[in-house]
């Protein structure tokens, strides 16, 4: 009895020890986050990649347009104008739940 008292009563000073330090630690890793991503160049990179994130999904959705148009009873019709496939994609686009700021 005296051993299991005496393990619980190292294990309770242990979990508070380890949780004051782990507590500075995630601080630490934290601010050091903070610092990483507030930087120009990771900004900067932030930045190219929405831009490659924005133009691929402009692309995708031509991509998918042009193939709905063409592939309809195996002919090409008249393109619509491109409001309405601007319409038409925005309308797909939101029931699929995907957006430019997905990415």
């Amino acid at each position: 009895m005296r051993g299991k008292l005496l393990f619980l009563g190292g294990l309770a000073v242990g979990y508070v020890l380890g949780s004051k330090a782990g507590r500075q630690r995630y601080e630490q890793i934290v601010a050091k986050s903070r610092q990483v991503w507030e930087s120009p160049t990771v900004q900067e990179a932030a930045g190219v990649v929405q831009a490659q994130a924005t133009k691929l999904y402009d692309q995708g959705k031509q991509v998918v347009t042009d193939k709905l148009h063409s592939s309809k009873n195996g002919r090409t019709p008249a393109l619509a104008s491109d409001a309405d496939q601007e319409g038409a994609w925005d309308t797909a686009s939101r029931r699929a739940g995907f957006t430019a700021d997905a990415f």
